[in-house]
């Protein structure tokens, strides 16, 4: 079982942002930025492309609402998304309040936030949601 599945289970705390039948969206606890969401599926499969075509399509209309809002909540050009999938081996996308290419790198430090910190981003963004 993955960090994920746990996550997703309630085994392990989280600042949940979103969720339905298939996907779940919570605040990344070792953001790049503020605002940094991370979207997984509920199914544990380790690749990106691997996923049924239907989650394919249904993740990115479930990602829509909560990219709106983090748009709506930060100071920034547009929401980013990346996939990278290298650091969990279960399926997910990283969802980021973004100004340029560079607030999307993984190669940049990682913010350290307190639990009052994720709390506001959290209430933030579920605000903004429609």
């Amino acid at each position: 079982m993955t960090i994920f599945s746990k996550i997703v289970a309630g085994e392990i705390p989280c600042y949940k942002i979103a969720e339905n039948e298939k996907f779940f969206a919570f605040l990344d606890i070792f953001p790049l930025v503020k605002g940094h969401v991370l979207i997984t599926t509920k199914i544990e499969i380790d690749k990106f492309f691997d996923l049924p075509d239907d989650y394919l399509n249904d993740l990115f209309v479930f990602a829509k609402p909560i990219a709106k809002a983090i748009e709506k909540s930060f100071d920034c050009n547009r929401c980013g998304i990346s996939v990278i999938g290298l650091e969990v081996p279960h399926a997910h996308m990283h969802l980021m309040p973004i100004n340029s290419e560079k607030d999307i790198s993984f190669s940049h430090g990682k913010l350290t936030l307190s639990p009052q910190e994720f709390r506001i981003i959290q209430q933030k963004i579920i605000a903004n949601l429609e």
